[in-house]
């Protein structure tokens, strides 16, 4: 009996622990040259943010540089903070006006929105950036 029950609840607290490892980073997002996305912290400390295809992709995006992210994820052994998967909601976050906003792009001409740049899958023409409030 006894075996059971820890065995049955362990994969819940090996749960618990990853999710424990999870942070937040605020900071403004500053594009350097050739290089990987930077958050500039409060204090002026910068750090490295990495993520998948997609939150890289928005991350590169010059229409996003100067504004105010918030991102899920954990510090990597090197310093760097590694940015959840694209599908984890509210994982990247921009702060404006005092309020929360998932970032998505809109095709005016098809009123298509996606998550990522780029051109529209339908007419081919550039998305616009729209931000969406986020409401958890």
């Amino acid at each position: 009996m006894l075996r059971r029950s820890v065995l049955g609840w362990w994969p819940l607290a090996l749960l618990g622990w990853a999710r424990a490892a999870e942070a937040r980073l605020r900071g403004k997002l500053v594009r350097r040259q050739g290089g990987a996305p930077v958050l500039e912290a409060p204090g002026g400390r910068t750090v490295e943010v990495d993520g998948d295809g997609e939150t890289l992709a928005v991350l590169n995006d010059p229409r996003v540089a100067g504004l105010e992210f918030d991102v899920a994820g954990r510090y990597s052994p090197s310093g760097r903070f590694l940015i959840l998967p694209f599908t984890t909601r509210g994982a990247v976050l921009v702060h404006k006006d005092g309020r929360r906003f998932t970032v998505t792009y809109w095709c005016e001409v098809c009123a298509i929105r996606t998550y990522t740049p780029g051109k529209c899958m339908c007419c081919q023409e550039e998305t616009e950036l729209s931000l969406q409030e986020f409401t958890p």
